[in-house]
């Protein structure tokens, strides 16, 4: 069943890493910034967002933030916030704490800055949308199928079990689904969150044990652009779905 007014209004995107398999492009040019066909892979992700309706997007800075900062002062909308992390790294989870008080008691989007993926029949943030629901979940996970996706050449995260709950990847095995860098998240999630830096994976992991961390399996294709020969595949991708 649908559920309605779950549409989250306001989304933070990631954006703090310093892209060292990115190197050496990312010498002088933060992450968020590298260009695939022509346009910034966080431009990609804002687009997206502005598309579903978010109004507000918090966006860490840290490697190269200046840089950052400038490219995000052209956007109009949606309206970006800047989390300054230039003192501190305060890696995937610290950073989402550093700013949950811009999201009050409300689910919002999640997103790495170099999630990139072509669409299917419908918007994948529709579709996470659509498939939140608070009374039962902590985060729901946009999951790409691991063996078509493109660039990506990990042994992938989850098992997807059929009622939508989410298990981890066994030592030593390989899972059919990796986490595509978006997802709805609930401020629920962060209650008892340590102090400082340390991983969102430990939140993951305590909603997994808790039954509360679901996942859905996206429409389209996702391009995991995490090395300078990753550009090059995901720009042919792009040419070819538009041929």
């Amino acid at each position: 069943m649908i559920k309605k007014n779950n549409h989250p209004k306001r989304a933070m995107v990631l954006a703090a890493g310093i892209g060292k398999r990115m190197r050496p492009v990312t010498a002088t040019t933060p992450k968020p910034l590298v260009e695939v066909a022509g346009r910034a892979l966080i431009d990609y992700g804002l687009d997206r967002l502005e598309a579903a309706g978010v109004e507000e997007v918090v966006v860490n800075v840290h490697y190269l933030a200046d840089l950052v900062e400038v490219h995000l002062v052209r956007r109009k909308t949606p309206r970006v916030i800047i989390s300054d992390e230039r003192d501190q790294l305060l890696d995937t989870g610290g950073g989402i704490a550093k700013a949950l008080s811009h999201f009050g008691d409300e689910p919002f989007f999640l997103l790495n800055s170099d999630t990139f993926w072509l669409e299917g029949v419908r918007p994948n943030l529709e579709l996470l949308s659509e498939g939140w629901d608070p009374e039962v979940m902590d985060g729901l996970l946009m999951l790409a199928p691991t063996v078509t996706s493109v660039g990506y050449d990990g042994a992938g995260d989850f098992q997807l079990a059929p009622d939508g709950r989410l298990a981890r990847r066994d030592e030593g095995q390989v899972a059919p689904f990796a986490y595509a860098g978006a997802g709805i998240l609930s401020p629920a999630l962060f209650a008892g969150a340590p102090q400082g830096a340390f991983s969102l994976n430990m939140l993951f992991d305590r909603a997994i044990d808790a039954g509360r961390m679901y996942g859905l399996r996206m429409d389209g294709l996702w391009l995991h652009v995490g090395t300078p020969r990753a550009i090059r595949d995901a720009e042919t991708a792009i040419s070819e779905s538009a041929a």
